[in-house]
């Protein structure tokens, strides 16, 4: 087994079981189980690491995890538990093999579906076809259609390889990476942030190598193939002169920000990692953009769990939202509390993913906030859902989606 699979026992040790975590962990507040915690799950994987088996409870204890990382945030001792459960579940899948079904299932998705382009295209149209038909499913499945994102033709993926010229003096070449399923499922998402980087003086390319970033992978479990989609993605982008390679999702940035520990000891990964923005971060930075119009609305900010507690960005995105005149903003409660989206987690664990989902509700509208703003696409999927379900047609909207129209005429 590789030595880089299992948990670090100098990352294990810098946890002093205090508890502070405990009351920021969404599945601790949920169940009160100590092995649900992150102080619990950390001296499970101590055990392991000091040769205890990989039991049945213990795959559940860690799988159960939204890997959110508001440990982090709450933690005084510093502990990267993101590196720790994502490591725990490397070492899982390799010491202990899933069912047949699960390994042929992620296969499916994780090695053929979401590195290829022309894969999601087809999933795409069937996906559709089928929502088209406004079938309704029965039960546990119709949660999971509820939760399944609206196909978007025209496809952004039309546009990789392309470079898009600044609008006016250019003062930046950046790349953009657009990602897998939101090249299909949120095309919109990704023109406005073309649009909005070029109005910032931005050249932009979309680079021809590009693929899935690999964050779901590592999420679960599956390191070599997150290594294999990471090194082509640094191929597609770093010789290219770009001053920021930008995400617009905050999942995915938080991925892309650790290709480095990923990919550890090779030097192009660090200097990959080193270029990697959030658009809302980049444009933070560079102070744009300028000119907004007037949008007489009302909105609530989601912070994505991986924007705030993994990349610690939090004012970025408050900043840009506080330039675009007429917008009112009101804070919700716990707003860094996480939605329950958490990659595909809504789906493998949806009784609980639905009751986190609730209690964001609540506090949404509680605000009487007409639109929530979000950074993540996997928060505006699970957010919509939300609305659907518990809200009071609020329109769900990325930051990027509401300077675009700020940029584009505004009113509201």
């Amino acid at each position: 087994m590789a030595a880089s699979s299992a948990p670090r026992q100098a990352d294990l040790d810098r946890c002093v079981h205090c508890g502070l975590c405990l009351q920021a962990c969404p599945t601790y507040r949920e169940w009160h189980v100590e092995m649900d915690s992150p102080r619990g799950r950390i001296y499970q994987m101590t055990q392991v690491k000091a040769g205890a088996p990989i039991t049945g409870a213990y795959r559940e204890h860690i799988d159960s995890c939204l890997a959110c990382r508001a440990c982090e945030t709450a933690c005084p001792s510093g502990v990267k538990y993101g590196r720790l459960i994502e490591a725990a579940r490397a070492e899982i899948v390799e010491r202990s093999p899933a069912p047949l079904l699960t390994r042929l299932l992620r296969a499916v998705v994780f090695e053929r579906l979401l590195p290829s382009r022309r894969a999601l295209r087809f999933s795409a149209a069937a996906l559709r076809v089928w929502q088209a038909a406004r079938i309704r499913l029965p039960g546990r499945l119709g949660q999971l259609a509820a939760l399944a994102p609206r196909v978007e033709p025209p496809y952004f993926d039309a546009n990789i390889g392309r470079v898009f010229p600044p609008r006016g003096k250019q003062n930046f070449r950046v790349a953009f990476l657009s990602g897998c399923i939101a090249n299909v499922c949120f095309a919109r998402l990704n023109e406005a942030t073309v649009r909005v980087l070029q109005a910032c003086g931005c050249e932009v390319t979309v680079p021809a190598g590009q693929t899935c970033c690999g964050a779901l992978h590592v999420h679960a479990g599956l390191r070599e193939t997150a290594r294999k989609l990471a090194r082509r993605n640094i191929d597609a982008c770093l010789e290219g002169g770009f001053d920021a390679i930008i995400t617009n999702a905050g999942g995915c940035g938080s991925t892309l920000k650790e290709y480095h520990e990923l990919l550890e000891g090779e030097a192009r990964a660090a200097k990959f990692a080193a270029l990697v923005k959030d658009v809302t971060e980049f444009l933070a930075a560079i102070d744009a953009p300028a000119e907004l119009n007037e949008i007489r609305a009302t909105v609530t900010y989601q912070d994505s769990c991986h924007l705030a507690h993994g990349q610690k960005i939090r004012s970025a995105p408050r900043r840009l939202l506080a330039r675009i005149p007429g917008l009112t903003i009101r804070e919700m409660r716990m707003s860094d509390a996480c939605c329950g989206s958490a990659g595909i987690y809504n789906v493998t664990h949806t009784a609980v993913s639905m009751s986190l989902l609730q209690k964001k509700m609540d506090e949404v509208n509680a605000t009487g906030a007409e639109r929530i703003v979000t950074a993540n696409p996997g928060c505006m999927l699970q957010l919509r859902a939300g609305v659907e379900r518990w809200g009071r047609g609020q329109r769900v909207l990325h930051v990027v989606e509401i300077l675009d129209e700020a940029l584009r005429g505004g009113a509201g």
